[in-house]
């Protein structure tokens, strides 16, 4: 089936006026990229050694609290640290409360229907002998902010 000039013509100029209508992809609904950029990162925690872990009074300390206070550095943003179980964590950052939360979750994490995941950013070996891939929990659909995070993790290549 052939195309008739005029629908080649049409779509031309379809994709012209889109491409200058500003629209950025990845995008960033809620615009917590731009929102973290320069400004404050809201970080939820819930302990789990060595990855995270939560000691009376102090900032957690832990790998993954490491890898953190390097990406907020990264984009020049403070942190903000919240504490709390995965349930009450994962309902705040569902509510845009909160922009990343951290926690030694792995890619087989239930909270995949309420939380975007990272990509795999490290592995590790459970007693059991099975391997299990680390991940962090972003808000849904804040895609920018998850991808200039995951550029951040994998740049690291899993040296964690």
């Amino acid at each position: 089936m052939s195309k008739s000039p005029g629908s080649v013509a049409v779509a031309l100029i379809a994709v012209a006026l889109l491409s200058g209508c500003g629209i950025s992809i990845p995008a960033d609904p809620d615009g917590t990229l731009e929102r973290v950029t320069g400004g404050e990162l809201r970080v939820g925690v819930t302990e789990s050694v060595p990855w995270t872990e939560i000691e009376g009074g102090g900032d957690p300390t832990g790998t993954e609290v490491d890898l953190v206070e390097e990406f907020a550095e990264n984009i020049d943003a403070d942190i903000e640290w919240s504490e709390g179980g995965e349930a009450d964590l994962v309902y705040r950052l569902e509510r845009g409360e909160l922009d990343l939360v951290i926690g030694g979750f792995t890619d087989t994490t239930p909270w995949t229907s309420k939380a975007a995941m990272t990509q795999p950013y490290a592995e590790s070996t459970n007693p059991e002998g099975k391997t299990a891939k680390h991940v962090m929990l972003t808000p849904m659909g804040e895609n920018a902010f998850l991808v200039r995070l995951e550029r951040f993790l994998l740049e690291g290549e899993g040296e964690q």
